[in-house]
C-alpha cells in the first residue's frame, strides 16, 4: 500500500539472544497491554489472523505477514481504506544482547483520516512500551 501518511519507530536493547527475543515476542501469551487481550487464530505464522478485544470496543483483526524467522516480522490492521502496520525487527548486537526495534507505518488513501488517532495512541507509548517489553523479556531470561 502506498500513501505514507505516518511512520513511529523505536528501538530497545535488551540483554538475550536474538533467538530468545524471537521466541518470546512471537508467543503472544507474553503480549501484555491491560487492558487489552490479544487472540491468535493458529500459529504465529505468515497468514494468521488474530484479533485485539478491548473493553467497550469493536474487536479489531489483524494478520501477521512476512515472517522472517529470528529476524522480522509485520502485523498488519486494516483500516478503512488505509493499513496500519506494526514492523518488528530482531538484530544481534552481541550473541547475549539484542536490539529490537518497532516501526509502525500507516498508509493507504484514507490513512491522514487516523493519523491524529495513531500518533494519540502510539506516539507518546511506544518507547515506554518497549521499555516494558524489553524489561520483561530480561526477566523472562533469568528465569531461565
Amino acid at each position: 500500500m502506498t500513501n505514507v501518511a505516518c511512520t513511529l519507530e523505536h528501538s530497545v536493547e535488551v540483554d538475550v539472544s536474538r533467538s530468545f527475543a524471537w521466541n518470546w515476542r512471537t508467543d503472544i501469551r507474553n503480549w501484555d497491554d491491560p487492558p487489552a487481550q490479544f487472540l491468535l487464530d493458529g500459529p504465529f505464522a505468515d497468514g494468521s489472523w488474530g484479533r485485539t478485544l478491548l473493553p467497550g470496543q469493536v474487536v479489531r483483526r489483524w494478520q501477521i505477514r512476512d515472517v522472517r524467522p529470528d529476524t522480522s516480522f509485520i502485523i498488519e490492521m486494516p483500516l478503512h481504506e488505509a493499513l496500519l502496520a506494526f514492523e518488528w525487527s530482531f538484530d544481534s548486537v552481541s550473541e547475549q544482547r539484542s536490539r529490537l526495534t518497532q516501526r509502525i507505518v500507516l498508509s493507504g488513501e484514507n490513512a491522514a483520516a487516523y493519523v491524529t488517532d495513531v500518533k494519540a495512541i502510539f506516539g507518546s507509548n511506544l518507547a515506554d512500551g518497549m521499555k516494558r517489553i524489553a524489561d520483561a523479556m530480561t526477566t523472562a531470561w533469568q528465569a531461565g
